[in-house]
């Protein structure tokens, strides 16, 4: 199978508990990176919503413990923080943000310390101490102190209406409402009011506060579809799934004020995509991972209200912890000036040190024999000379442009103006302009020569297509009737005979959906229904299921599971434990037996599904590369399959290998047992999940590509 994409977008301090040293952010400092320690990682849920019993203490790598609707719990002596000699405060951070630089006593120092780090600044500031001792002082001190303290003045008025608008951005903020059980009852509150521990309820189109633990929504199987445009840009909306258990008993406001469930989970970390943890409720737990957190700054969308259990507030969210310390940037224009200064700065104490040596000269050839020229003072020629040094400093110290900063400062806040105004840069849909948030770093825009993108989807529309495939050694997708005869004029497959189809899906071989509708190649049925099945999209249906609307996590399968649905294989409902579809008019329900995701390592997803007879099928695409090493010795279909892969990619079309295998009853129910101790590993999880999914994929057999 092959498609032709457009673009392609996919899902991604104190203690960083990941085995790998390698940090998700470049904020990250040397002595943050150096405190790092080993923990856990991300692990797929079972996706029926198994549980295993026990309650256990909190095991190595899971130290952060948080309980629901109890304050007390998190005030106990283990849930300290040495702050200073004896004194302690809660691990927990408060909800309420802070990104300015300044407050009303640093201001001065820390900005003054941030200016005299500038070379001319600095030598301003040493020139007006040698023009304060008399010896060597040949201006007035205030002919120096006057223009130095106006650059300073200017530069500290720029950064202090920056600092004010941050210090306003975070009142905005941290003064946003949400609800929260308060008394046993949602009460209004805000945002810097929320704490570790509570229970809120979030509103359609609303922010996320802090790293809340998903319990329930008003959807179906309590999903939550949210955006991260806030987080890592992406437009398009990806869902979030609560466990079963809490769906099922958490959706009355009496159950979430009653609701004393244990968090256990990894200490507070920058990467966005992982999460490890156990909830531990009604002496059982339940495996936690980041399809079950619903992250600061995503925003509720297409689900009218949800609840969540705040694990991370404040400065202990993932977004937060990204962001890193506010530091003070430098531009290369920055680097510049300061490179021309010491430059210049060379150039006069060369100069100063020859108009030095040749007064000394002076002073020993004419300067003593006349006694018209004497000064007065019985001084030496050497001494005379290091006088006059300091001298030629002073009087030079023009050659220095102090000017030149408050000139680079009045551009840049001349160059923001521009970028707010520009009428190319106005989004007429949401009525949104540019915004220029600093007047530090806009020169920037204009010295870029390379533009390096993850993802051809960041600079284009985000749009894949399903284009060819080949199914059983035969290829498919060029413009042929159907008895498979090349056409010379394109015409489009009527797909009007599917009530489903949704009327935007483009195909052009006539052949392979006459050999689908009669039912000869069994093949061809198997490669629509593995479409149809092996998937995380989710469905919104209106009219009963007249009209059906996917939501996908990423366009790749968004595009092949609208192909099966035009073909007739329509994917109509899912839930924890199953999955619904019509394959040509037959409605099916599969029972999902365990869900292994895809992950950029694996580069591979798989589904391991029950029928109606008792069979059970693993069904499981990704890339060629890591397929093809899992292949059973005997695969018919090798040589012809990797042919048409080579063919697809010769044609810049993006390729996907597509493969099943049975499995027997007893081999399930033993790998079962090993993929739910390892689901609830809360040391190298994901490591762990790697073996046991390496011990059910094998020996597959290929069927498309």
């Amino acid at each position: 199978m092959s498609s032709e994409r457009d673009s392609e977008t996919t899902l991604d301090e104190d203690w960083q508990p990941n085995d790998e040293e390698v940090p998700y952010s470049d904020e990250e400092t040397e002595e943050e990176l150096g405190s790092r320690q080993p923990a856990g990682e991300l692990a797929p849920r079972p996706a029926n919503g198994h549980a295993r019993h026990g309650c256990r203490a909190p095991p190595r790598g899971c130290s952060w413990q948080v309980k629901a609707n109890d304050g007390h719990f998190h005030l106990q002596p283990q849930c300290q923080r040495r702050a200073f000699l004896c004194l302690s405060r809660s691990k927990y951070a408060g909800n309420a943000i802070q990104t300015y630089k300044y407050n009303l006593i640093t201001f001065l120092p820390l900005n003054l310390w941030e200016q005299f780090k500038r070379a001319a600044n600095f030598y301003f500031l040493v020139l007006l101490i040698l023009q304060s001792i008399p010896q060597i002082s040949t201006l007035a001190w205030y002919t120096t102190l006057v223009p130095l303290l106006l650059v300073l003045g200017i530069t500290a008025l720029k950064d202090l209406l920056d600092d004010i608008a941050r210090h306003r951005m975070d009142r905005e903020v941290n003064n946003r409402s949400c609800e929260v059980i308060r008394d046993g009852r949602f009460k209004g509150s805000k945002w810097q009011d929320v704490r570790v521990g509570d229970i809120i309820r979030l509103r359609k189109n609303s922010f996320v506060p802090a790293d809340v633990l998903l319990l329930s929504s008003s959807e179906p199987n309590s999903l939550c579809y949210v955006e991260t445009a806030e987080l890592d840009g992406e437009t398009n909306l990806k869902f979030k799934m609560a466990l079963e258990v809490t769906h099922r008993h958490l959706q009355e406001e009496a159950a979430m004020a009653a609701f004393d469930g244990l968090v256990e989970c990894e200490e507070p970390n920058n990467r966005l995509d992982k999460f490890t943890g156990t909830l531990a409720w009604r002496h059982r737990s339940y495996p936690l991972d980041a399809n079950k957190v619903l992250l600061r700054g995503c925003r509720i969308r297409n689900t009218e209200f949800c609840h969540g259990m705040v694990i991370y507030a404040g400065a202990d969210t993932k977004v937060m912890r990204n962001s890193g310390r506010t530091r003070f940037k430098r531009t290369k224009i920055d680097s510049l000036m300061n490179y021309m200064v010491y430059t210049i700065f060379v150039v006069l104490l060369l100069l100063s040190a020859g108009l030095a040596l040749g007064h000394t000269y002076w002073q020993q050839q004419v300067g003593n024999a006349s006694w018209h020229l004497s000064d007065g003072q019985d001084c030496s020629p050497a001494y005379c000379g290091f006088l006059t040094f300091w001298g030629y400093l002073i009087v030079l110290n023009t050659m220095v442009p102090i000017s030149l900063y408050v000139s680079v400062e009045v551009i840049r806040w001349g160059q923001s103006c521009f970028i707010n105004w520009d009428l190319q840069m106005y989004h007429p849909e949401t009525g949104t302009g540019a915004k220029a948030r600093t007047t530090t770093l806009n020169e920037q825009l204009g010295q870029i020569r390379y533009v390096f993108s993850d993802k051809t989807g960041t600079l284009t529309q985000n749009v894949l297509a399903f284009k060819k495939c080949c199914i059983g050694g035969h290829r498919y997708g060029d413009c042929r009737d159907a008895a498979g005869q090349p056409q010379s004029q394109p015409e489009q497959v009527d797909f009007s005979w599917n009530e489903h189809a949704d009327g935007k899906f483009l195909f052009y071989d006539h052949c392979l959906l006459e050999r689908l509708r009669s039912g000869q190649l069994p093949e061809l049925q198997h490669f629509f229904l593995l479409l149809a099945v092996c998937h995380t999209v989710m469905v919104d249906t209106c009219d009963g299921e007249r009209h059906l609307s996917y939501q996908a996590a990423s366009p790749d399968e968004g595009a092949l599971v609208t192909a099966a649905r035009n073909f007739g294989y329509v994917f109509l409902a899912r839930s924890q434990s199953s999955i619904t579809v019509s394959q040509l008019g037959l409605r099916s329900t599969y029972q999902v037996l365990a869900m292994l995701d895809f992950t950029s390592d694996r580069k591979r997803m798989s589904v391991i599904l029950r029928g109606a007879d008792g069979s059970i099928r693993l069904y499981c695409k990704g890339a060629d590369t890591v397929i093809y090493e899992r292949l059973h010795p005997c695969n018919p279909q090798r040589e012809a399959t990797q042919e048409a892969l080579d063919v697809f990619a010769s044609e810049t079309l993006r390729t996907l290998c597509l493969c099943y295998r049975d499995i027997s009853q007893g081999e399930f129910e033993a790998w079962h047992r090993r993929f739910l101790d390892a689901s609830l590993a809360t040391c190298q999880r994901e490591q762990a999940l790697d073996r046991v999914y390496e011990e059910i994929e094998k020996d597959l057999i290929v069927s498309a590509a």
